[in-house]
């Protein structure tokens, strides 16, 4: 067992109280004051755990971004992670039950905080952190679609040779996620003109008609086997049953595995032309999150990840997964990126999310020793 094993081994209770406490401190992404208040707890225990302090990055309506730097050298590293949550105040309780803690947060995405946290930690106390300045990135609204901190974390990505990212393996595995679809979301809005449904209905013109025309136009641009979803989820339209009518909206998804698929979608959405005469269609949306693609030098990290795993006698495996990450846009942008690289469990987003307690010190070896190789 390695010096880093030992010693994560040894103090994993005070992986798992820290852990707790994070998780207490619920954090709802639109929730400023809450988020604040989590932002808070998560700056006291790296202050209590690594000795840095906080480069707060103030937000107007939702929560403050957190920076924090240790250690210095020729070599930057990034660990990127997010301490908003789905879960409003009091929908979930924590608690340990069967090996498993659950709670609010736990797996998406604060136990790979904490296990980042510690890895560091481990690094620094056993003086293995040499040249190596490690630049955490701590956002405050990843589960909103990064509306404030993008650009920020693209800024700060730039100044680092690499970007780890502390979101959960995947779900009973400790595989790394090598490969993230990107997201899109388009709102259309259809404009007809009312008439009566039975006086003169030839006056009319129909934008549900409009719409039920174009949802199976956007289900054409589906293509599975490149990886491209497209999913009309809301499809809204007319006021009353004996009116044709007036305004339809389709509130759309579109997930893609390559960003030229997304410019593809992007290209067939902003020109849809109207299949009724005298029709008015206009389309707003686009892009959000672009695709964490299997780049070299994502499958570079990758590498030094599975050799790191040998070494603590873990398979690593590597997956693709449909959601994004923050992952996403340091990839996008050119820079080294390997996700995946926080807590095993199940359930994010859902009732039942939970971590593993007996993998947190395991994980947290795993970020550790490939920091090392860094």
């Amino acid at each position: 067992m390695s010096s880093v094993q030992q010693y994560l081994h040894l103090h994993a209770q005070q992986i798992l109280d820290d852990l707790k406490r994070l998780v207490s401190a619920e954090s709802p992404s639109t929730d400023k004051q809450a988020v604040d208040a989590c932002g808070r707890v998560l700056q006291d225990i790296i202050a209590k755990r690594l000795g840095s302090s906080a480069e707060v990055i103030p937000r107007e309506t939702l929560g403050d971004h957190l920076a924090f730097s240790i250690g210095q050298g020729s070599r930057r590293t990034a660990i990127l992670g997010h301490f908003d949550t789905v879960w409003d105040v009091g929908h979930l309780t924590l608690r340990e039950e069967g090996g498993k803690l659950y709670g609010p947060g736990v797996l998406d995405m604060k136990g790979g905080l904490v296990q980042a946290i510690w890895a560091v930690r481990a690094l620094v106390e056993l003086n293995l952190l040499d040249d190596h300045e490690i630049r955490f990135l701590c956002s405050s609204d990843e589960e909103l679609g990064s509306p404030t901190s993008r650009e920020w974390i693209e800024q700060e990505a730039r100044l680092c040779q690499q970007v780890l990212v502390v979101e959960p393996a995947t779900a009973h595995t400790h595989a790394l996620k090598t490969e993230r679809k990107g997201t899109g979301r388009f709102e259309i809005t259809i404009k007809g003109r009312a008439a009566h449904a039975g006086n003169n209905p030839e006056d009319g013109i129909s934008a549900v008609h409009e719409m039920a025309e174009q949802i199976l136009f956007l289900q054409g641009l589906n293509a599975p086997e490149r990886g491209t979803t497209i999913n009309v989820g809301i499809a809204q339209g007319g006021d009353r049953t004996n009116v044709v009518a007036e305004r339809a909206r389709l509130s759309v998804d579109l997930r893609v595995t390559s960003l030229a698929e997304a410019r593809r979608v992007e290209f067939a959405v902003n020109g849809l032309q109207p299949r009724l005469t005298g029709a008015q269609i206009s389309v707003t949306g686009g892009l959000v999150r672009p695709p964490l693609e299997n780049t070299e030098g994502n499958r570079w990290l990758f590498a030094l990840a599975k050799e790191a795993a040998g070494e603590l006698s873990i398979d690593l495996l590597q997956a693709s997964v449909g959601g994004g990450s923050d992952g996403n846009f340091t990839s996008a942008i050119g820079i080294p990126t390997l996700d995946g690289l926080g807590a095993t469990g199940v359930g994010p987003h859902a009732i039942h999310e939970h971590i593993i307690i007996a993998d947190l010190p395991v994980r947290t070896a795993l970020l550790a020793e490939l920091i090392k190789k860094l």
